[in-house]
């Protein structure tokens, strides 16, 4: 009998979050109302320090509508990372805006502040950094940058719930921080993001935006669109938020193994002063990174992940933002990477099943 397969990705759905669900189903009220109020506070209060959050649709729409309610419009420049999903860029686009690609920092895979620096134009307006895999991106250095420029500061956190960086939360310091609650996140809403605000006014256009551009019904006030959070999906978040921080520990541990075990492959250093929630565990490989993954799901029964292998600036979506331009660390990152599992479902078992097929197939030159 061959062994059980053990997926890249696994979300834990419990009785708790069934029996949150059928009590909204019987209470009749399904759209946004009193679980979304509640989990934009207990998400506030658990995560990002007291800031005000407002529930959406997903994590784009976090981003989208967080961008349009800090100004963010045509004529204007955000500088963002190629490495990552293409939504980080997209948000930016969408809102008539231009995303300006800069590279990333070869050991932690977030925003290089001095490729930044060199990005910076007179229309740029923003710095949005994304905290890729549950690692924060360098917010001391950024922060420096952005202040010196007269630029705002956004987060894009859809992969670090409870990441911290020198002691405070990400999410805590951009204007706005959006997080999303997409399946395979280290929790999850069924489908959702949150976007926490530093301000009130922030909070409040992003409340606009997202519900047609009115908070009293009928009374528009901005042309808005529908991203609002459904009471059920909430229902299920503020289950998985009690479970959160369990769940961190377990993957951390997780990590922690694979960091001990793991031979001939470069594992995930963290930045000093942080603390990373390993949404994934990503090693970097050999010249045959897709050898590796292959032989991982055929022979040993493993899944993985080989994410952002195509470089936003090389996406035919969005290369017309990027001429020409070449971000050497980016491509080694997409040429060599590889996240394998850390998700809490795993056992002893698994973990050593993991470290010993990687270890074995390193040795062997996959």
């Amino acid at each position: 009998m061959s062994e059980e397969f053990i997926p890249a990705a696994k979300p834990i759905i419990g009785d708790e979050e069934r029996a949150a669900v059928d009590r909204v189903l019987r209470g009749g009220m399904i759209a946004q109302g009193p679980e979304v109020a509640a989990f934009e506070r207990e998400f506030a209060d658990a995560l990002v320090g007291g800031r005000e959050c407002v529930a959406v649709s997903s994590g784009t729409a976090g981003l989208h509508l967080g961008l349009l309610a800090a100004g963010i419009g045509p004529g204007d420049e955000v500088i963002v990372p190629s490495f990552t999903f293409a939504a980080t860029a997209n948000s930016v686009a969408l809102t008539g805006a231009r995303p300006v690609f800069a590279d990333i920092d070869p050991d932690y895979f977030c925003l290089d502040p001095a490729s930044v620096e060199a990005a910076v134009t007179g229309r740029t307006k923003a710095i949005m950094p994304v905290h890729l895999y549950g690692q924060p991106a360098d917010m001391a250095a950024l922060g420096v940058i952005a202040e010196r420029h007269g630029l705002a500061l956004f987060e894009d956190a859809a992969q670090a719930h409870a990441a911290h960086f020198q002691g405070r939360p990400v999410g805590a310091f951009g204007a706005f921080a959006m997080f999303s609650l997409y399946p395979t996140k280290n929790m999850t809403s069924g489908e959702g993001g949150m976007v926490a605000c530093a301000t009130a006014g922030l909070a409040r256009g992003v409340r606009l935006l997202r519900n047609q551009g009115m908070e009293k019904q009928y009374a528009n006030e901005v042309i808005g669109l529908n991203e609002r959070m459904t009471d059920i999906h909430a229902a299920i978040g503020r289950e998985q938020l009690r479970k959160l921080a369990g769940w961190t520990a377990q993957r951390q541990a997780n990590a922690a193994f694979l960091d001990a075990n793991l031979e001939g492959v470069v594992t995930p250093p963290v930045r000093p002063g942080s603390t990373h929630v390993y949404h994934q565990y990503t090693i970097r490989v050999g010249e045959d990174r897709d050898g590796l993954v292959r032989a991982l799901r055929e022979e040993h029964r493993i899944g993985s992940g080989v994410y952002y292998p195509i470089p936003n600036h090389q996406l035919s979506s969005l290369a017309k933002y990027a001429p020409g331009l070449e971000l050497p660390e980016t491509a080694r990152a997409a040429a060599e990477v590889v996240s394998l599992p850390v998700h809490p479902s795993l056992g002893q078992a698994d973990l050593e099943r993991i470290a010993g097929a990687v270890n074995a197939l390193a040795r062997a030159g996959a």
